[in-house]
């Protein structure tokens, strides 16, 4: 994608012309490890890989990194972040930062938010959620003064439970019997794995505004809280208890950072150059195509969305378990509809993050369940310029607009739709108090289901990837290690999506990765050849 005023991105991010003298990836140490997609957890893999000595190629299409972690600057000096809006439990990225003998904080400027963020119910009552447990009961009492109480035994319980599932997190689950393994056995009692996140907390909040404040998070997931699996209540209790930042500039900032550090480790970011396919050799994947050429490599990461890559880049033989059939019938996210508005003025007193939820929430999760477009919608929107200037010129605003919506299955026709839906997503703006904005628009862009599907190659527009149901977790999601060589990253893998998990994820992938290499390098009786058939028997055998 360009950016929106057409300007070219910073010299360092320049693509080179066509794909240059292809010779130099002979040379450096180690195997040549090819990395499709420079997004979060592509980034991520080409540090960690690279640290480890192996030749890093990323190929990205577009002519920037980040993937829709990204921060684009618009005409007037207006700033967006497309996707992601805050960072969440940045603990996994410092640690591959250290991993790669770098600090964090020497790189990006993290501002822990204080509210994190406003919640705005339409049928009465607010939450200004602060991470001091203290102010944030008194918050709760002020709406349900009998729930105020649990808040210290939610968090207490949730702390128990974090503990339990992070080594499952941080594990890949490539057989069948990891699913009953000893940590997961331990953690089982506690995850409630047949409860809803709702359902889940009734134990400790009787009012519904209040159980919403602690799971409308599973809509970082594209998950209703009233079908998402009760792990998730640990969603909202990392933003009390490990904070919600906004990086300075924008979250493109640390996409940026991680592709700086990459580069120092020797890593070959590519960019306006995007991967044709995953070419195979005796069942093993030996490189990709690259504008009709072949680039070689002994192993090949996949970094983005799972249903438009894996249908694209990697031939359906090599997916047993993933054929073009599953994949359509997979149960997948929802959209949403986006607007990105330079406003010239203020927004008067708005929140950095206002979540703003319908007065029949449960009516709108099932419209957007069953494919319809919900009439009185919830929405969120952020307003940067709160704690950072530099997102939006002086004297005017940044707002950045999300709508949850149906994924394409719905049939909606957007090209026709997108100006009836806008009007209608300006007028419930107004229930914030933003009842003058539409004439003081000086730059607006609009990103619908289609348009992250056609422009953002996300399948079926689903913006939060396969849904995260007990059927698509752990085994059940696509692996880590997909099997002949090839390896993935992103929320379309284990353990699923949002930030920090794709990061964690990345660990996971880079390390299998790692293992496998050293493993084909130790089978030297074999030859080459012999040692790549059966690491593909392997690998397909999970």
């Amino acid at each position: 994608m360009k950016n929106p005023d057409g300007e070219p991105p910073p010299a360092s991010n320049q693509p080179r012309p066509g794909l240059g003298n292809l010779g130099d990836l002979e040379t450096g140490r180690g195997e040549h490890v090819v990395v499709v997609g420079a997004g979060p957890g592509g980034l991520a893999s080409a540090m960690l890989l690279a640290r480890q000595g192996m030749r890093v190629t990323v190929f990205e299409r577009d002519a920037v990194v980040g993937g829709r972690t990204r921060t684009i600057t618009a005409p007037g000096g207006y700033k967006f972040d497309i996707g992601p809006t805050f960072f969440l439990y940045p603990r996994v990225l410092d640690e591959i930062f250290a991993a790669c003998g770098e600090r964090l904080a020497d790189h990006v400027t993290l501002t822990k938010l204080d509210p994190q963020y406003h919640v705005v119910f339409e049928d009465g009552g607010n939450v200004r959620a602060t991470p001091d447990l203290t102010r944030l009961a008194a918050e709760i009492a002020r709406m349900a003064p009998q729930d105020a109480a649990n808040v210290e035994r939610f968090f207490s319980e949730n702390r128990q439970k974090l503990d339990l599932f992070r080594p499952i997190l941080e594990r890949p689950f490539g057989k069948p019997t990891d699913v009953i393994s000893p940590a997961m056995l331990q953690a089982l009692p506690m995850l409630r794995p047949f409860s809803s996140v709702d359902k889940d907390l009734r134990r400790y909040f009787s009012d519904p505004r209040v159980r919403l404040t602690f799971s409308f998070q599973t809509k970082y997931l594209g998950m209703s809280p009233f079908q998402c699996p009760s792990l998730f209540t640990i969603l909202s209790f990392l933003e009390y208890e490990h904070g919600v930042f906004h990086p300075t500039g924008g979250c493109g900032a640390v996409s940026e950072a991680m592709a700086r550090v990459a580069r120092q480790l020797g890593a070959d970011i590519r960019l306006g150059s995007g991967v044709d396919r995953v070419i195979y050799e005796n069942d093993r994947a030996v490189g990709v195509e690259v504008n009709g050429e072949h680039i070689a490599a002994d192993a090949v990461v996949i970094n983005g969305d799972f249903g438009h890559a894996a249908r694209k880049l990697i031939p359906e033989q090599y997916r047993p378990r993933w054929k073009d059939k599953k994949i359509e019938k997979a149960r997948i996210s929802c959209s949403t509809f986006m607007m990105y508005l330079g406003i010239e003025g203020d927004v008067g007193d708005l929140e950095h993050h206002t979540i703003y939820l319908s007065k029949d929430y449960a009516k709108n999760i099932r419209d957007i369940s069953n494919c319809r477009i919900p009439e009185d919608f919830s929405f969120y929107v952020q307003n940067p310029g709160r704690n950072d200037p530099s997102m939006s010129p002086q004297g005017h605003t940044s707002l950045y607009v999300l709508v949850p919506v149906p994924n394409l299955r719905s049939g909606t026709d957007w090209a026709t739709f997108a100006s009836q839906f806008r009007a209608k997503t300006l007028e419930r703006l107004k229930q914030l108090g933003l009842a003058d904005i539409e004439q003081r628009i000086r730059f607006e862009r609009i990103i619908t289901p289609a348009d992250w599907e056609n422009d953002f190659g996300v399948n079926e527009g689903a913006t939060f990837n396969l849904a995260h149901d007990l059927g698509q977790m752990l085994y059940f999601r696509p692996h880590n290690r997909f099997g002949h060589g090839v390896y993935l990253v992103g929320g379309g893998t284990h353990p699923g999506s949002g930030l920090p998990v794709i990061y964690e994820g990345a660990r996971i992938s880079a390390k299998l990765l790692l293992e496998d290499l050293a493993e084909r390098r130790g089978r030297t009786g074999k030859g080459a050849e012999g040692a790549a058939t059966d690491q593909a028997r392997a690998e397909a055998a999970e």
